[in-house]
C-alpha cells in the first residue's frame, strides 16, 4: 500500500489498496489510526498506550481502537488543551477572543497544532469548549437555570471577573466623550434615590442603586436590546422603563448588596404588584 506522506498534502489521510481501486479515508495523515468517534486522537502525534503495538494481538487496529488507556490519554490531552485556552482567555486585555487559535492554544498546552485540531475541527468548536469551561468555573448552567437563582448566580459571576486581565481595562475604562453632561446626569441620579431611599440606607447602598438605573438608562442597554434580542424600538424602550419602575420600587424596600428571600416581600414595606411591561405607573 502507498499512502501520502505530508500532512499538509490534500490527498493526506487517503489510503490506497494496490490492485483493489479501494481508498480508505483517516484522519490522521493516512496512518491508519482513525478516530474513536469521542475525538480521542489526543496524545501529541500519538495516543497509543505505551508498550502498544501494532505487531500485539491479531487484530492491530482493533486493539488500538479499544485501548482504555489510550482513550484516557486522548481525555488528558483534550483537557490540557481546553485549560489551556481558559488561561488564555483569562490573560486577554479585551473580550477579543481572536487571539485563541489552534497555534496559541497548542503552545500553551505543550502540544502540536495537529493535535488541537484532531479534538476541535474548528475554531468555533474549541471557543465553545472554553466558553464551556469559564461557565464551568463558576457554576453556571443554563440548563438548570431558575428565576430565583439569578441573583446569586450574577454575583458569582461578576465576581469571578476579577480573575481575568480584561477586568483591569474595565475598571480604567476612559471618559465618556461628554463628560460634562455624564456627571450632571449621575449627580442627578444620585440625588433622586437619596430623596426616596430610606434613612437607613447607606450612601454606598445609595450609590449602587442610582448606578443601577443609569445602566438601564443608557444607549448601550437600548442597542443590546435590539441587536441581541431583536426588538423593535417601543419594544426595547418598553422593556427599559419597566425595568427601571421596578428599580425605583426597589429604592423605597430592599437596599443593593442583599438578595430576595423568595415569596418574601421586601423589608418595611407591603407587598405591591409589580410594574407591568409597557405600563409605566399605576392610572
Amino acid at each position: 500500500m502507498a499512502a501520502s506522506a505530508h500532512p499538509d498534502d490534500d490527498t493526506a489521510g487517503i489510503t490506497h489498496t494496490a490492485g483493489t481501486g479501494t481508498s480508505v479515508h483517516t484522519t490522521d495523515g493516512g496512518d491508519g489510526s482513525g478516530d474513536d468517534g469521542s475525538g480521542a486522537f489526543g496524545g501529541d502525534d500519538d495516543d497509543r498506550a505505551e508498550g502498544e503495538s501494532e505487531e500485539d494481538g491479531a487484530s492491530p487496529d482493533r486493539r488500538r481502537y479499544d485501548s482504555p488507556l489510550r482513550r484516557r490519554r486522548a481525555a488528558e490531552t483534550r483537557e490540557r488543551i481546553v485549560a489551556a485556552g481558559s488561561a488564555l482567555v483569562h490573560g486577554f486585555p479585551t473580550w477579543d477572543w481572536s487571539s485563541l487559535t489552534f497555534r496559541a492554544v497548542a503552545d500553551r498546552a505543550g502540544v502540536s497544532e495537529r493535535t488541537v485540531y484532531r479534538h476541535f475541527a474548528t475554531e468555533r468548536q474549541l471557543h465553545d469548549a472554553v466558553m464551556g469551561r469559564l461557565e464551568e468555573e463558576v457554576g453556571l448552567s443554563y440548563d438548570q437555570l431558575r428565576l430565583d437563582d439569578l441573583p446569586a448566580l450574577a454575583d458569582r459571576v461578576l465576581a469571578s471577573l476579577s480573575t481575568f486581565e480584561v477586568w483591569r481595562g474595565v475598571a480604567a475604562y476612559p471618559q465618556p466623550p461628554f463628560v460634562a453632561e455624564d456627571e450632571r446626569r449621575r449627580a442627578a441620579l444620585l440625588r433622586a434615590v437619596t430623596e426616596a431611599a430610606p434613612s437607613s440606607w447607606s450612601q454606598e447602598q445609595r450609590l449602587e442603586a442610582a448606578a443601577a438605573i443609569d445602566v438601564l438608562w443608557n444607549l448601550p442597554t437600548f442597542e443590546r436590546l435590539i441587536t441581541g434580542w431583536k426588538l423593535d424600538a417601543a419594544q426595547a424602550t418598553s422593556t427599559v422603563t419597566w425595568a427601571i419602575g421596578l428599580l425605583v420600587e426597589a429604592v423605597r424596600g430592599r437596599p443593593p448588596g442583599t438578595l430576595p428571600v423568595p415569596g418574601q416581600p421586601a423589608p418595611d414595606r407591603p407587598p405591591a404588584v409589580p410594574p407591568v411591561p409597557g405600563q409605566i405607573g399605576p392610572d
